[in-house]
């Protein structure tokens, strides 16, 4: 079998990674127009069987301390199990990357390694045929990683939505305490809408806050611009509101009804003491003190604004998933639970209303055993989704001039000391 290496358009290779199994975001004509901001030049490498496109992917090239590096964000795409195939693909890597004076170039396949439960238990066996055949081409493992990924993460969660037709089944698939938490918001006056362009201040704003608080850092408003430039209609920047009105209508006739349901246990209580009686005008009593309490708060909150945005998120398509790239939420108005309702809106309106049956919420740090662990807060969220998790293959080095190769890894490790 004859594969050949070519020069491919990034049109050709966008239409390619739509209709690839392994296609995604990173590997998209839309992820090089944001990265064409920061990196210094973009190649399209392609491989032909019989004429036909048989594996592609675009190197973006930086420059950095000893020379040039070339990165492959979730790619190649390429069946790792076609050894010709693979070899091939480094090849016309390798190639692209010495007309780019290049010292190395890094890649991370979008390829799973090792499937596994929502607890992070193996479920199956692990892809040890694929990380063969990268070493076996000069590819050097990064090693399997735990953590947040500097620029890729090797560990996800993602929900298959297969079978789930509409919300209430979508409802369904979530643990019992997700549920409340979406139920509840809505409950609360919360709403979900989509953000125009003009808009992207008030994501922005809520995702710097949030960057500060947890220690991370934000992207600015003009790289969420330069993203929805770039991706249009594919890329969704929503926001969860209170709408204040609604909200204290709801609590005033819930505190109402309360009052009126205390008054009148307290005249029966009064007419004839008994215990069932006692018992329900304690349990009622303390639901009026907590509306009370609430309205209390919603008073606070209205001092803020009529419509307050409690939480955004940004969700990016590719025919092969949805996924929850950025997000952000406002610490005060916790109580909302917008952040699960973003999560609920977004699955049904850009996955189970267009057939699309994987929901991909991105990175986790692949540490399930330890409390306190930083990640900890964001797997529990995630995990009261209901999905499973995926162990990907990782991050690998294919070193182009040894000796500038050599000289750069000699100073990282003296440095690193």
């Amino acid at each position: 079998m004859t594969y050949e290496i070519v020069t491919i358009t990034p049109e050709e290779f966008d239409e390619f990674s739509m209709h690839h199994p392994q296609g995604n975001f990173q590997q998209s004509l839309g992820m090089v127009n944001v990265a064409k901001h920061h990196a210094d030049a973009f190649d399209f490498v392609g491989v032909r069987r019989e004429g036909a496109l048989v594996a592609a992917c675009s190197i973006a090239y930086e420059r950095g301390g000893f020379g040039e590096r070339g990165y492959i964000w979730l790619g190649p795409l390429c069946d790792a199990h076609d050894e010709g195939l693979l070899a091939t693909m480094t090849d016309g890597i390798r190639r692209s990357a010495r007309r780019h004076h290049a010292v190395s170039v890094i890649c991370w396949p979008n390829l799973v390694y090792q499937q596994r439960d929502s607890q992070g238990e193996p479920d199956g066996t692990p892809d040890d045929a694929s990380l063969k055949a990268y070493e076996s081409l000069g590819w050097r493992h990064a090693g399997f990683t735990r953590g947040y990924g500097a620029v890729v993460n090797r560990w996800v969660y993602v929900k298959d939505l297969t079978g789930l037709g509409d919300g209430p089944a979508l409802m369904k698939s979530f643990d019992k305490r997700t549920q409340w938490s979406v139920k509840r918001s809505l409950s609360m006056g919360v709403r979900v809408r989509e953000l125009g362009i003009d808009e992207l201040d008030v994501f922005e704003k809520i995702e710097t806050a949030t960057a500060e608080r947890r220690h991370f850092r934000g992207r600015g408003l003009e790289y969420f611009r330069q993203f929805k430039q770039a991706f249009g209609d594919k890329s969704h920047f929503m926001v969860a509101e209170i709408h204040l009105d609604e909200y204290l209508a709801d609590m005033t006739a819930k505190r109402d009804a309360l009052k009126a349901k205390v008054e009148g246990l307290q005249a029966k209580y009064d007419e004839r003491p008994t215990t069932r009686i006692e018992r329900q005008l304690g349990e009622e009593g303390r639901n009026l003190a907590a509306a009370e309490k609430r309205l209390a708060e919603a008073a606070e909150f209205a001092k803020d604004g009529d419509v307050l945005p409690a939480a955004a998120s940004l969700f990016v398509e590719h025919p092969n998933e949805v996924v929850y790239l950025f997000s952000g939420s406002v610490e005060r108005y916790k109580p909302f639970y917008a952040s699960a309702l973003i999560q609920y809106e977004a699955m049904l309106h850009l996955c189970v209303e267009r057939g699309v049956n994987r929901y991909n919420f991105y990175g986790i740090d692949g540490i399930f055993d330890d409390p306190d662990d930083e990640g900890r807060g964001v797997l529990e969220f995630k995990q009261g989704f209901n999905g499973n998790v995926e162990e990907l293959l990782g991050e690998f080095t294919l070193p182009v001039d040894k000796l500038r190769f050599g000289v750069s890894e000699l100073a990282h490790k003296v440095l690193k000391r």
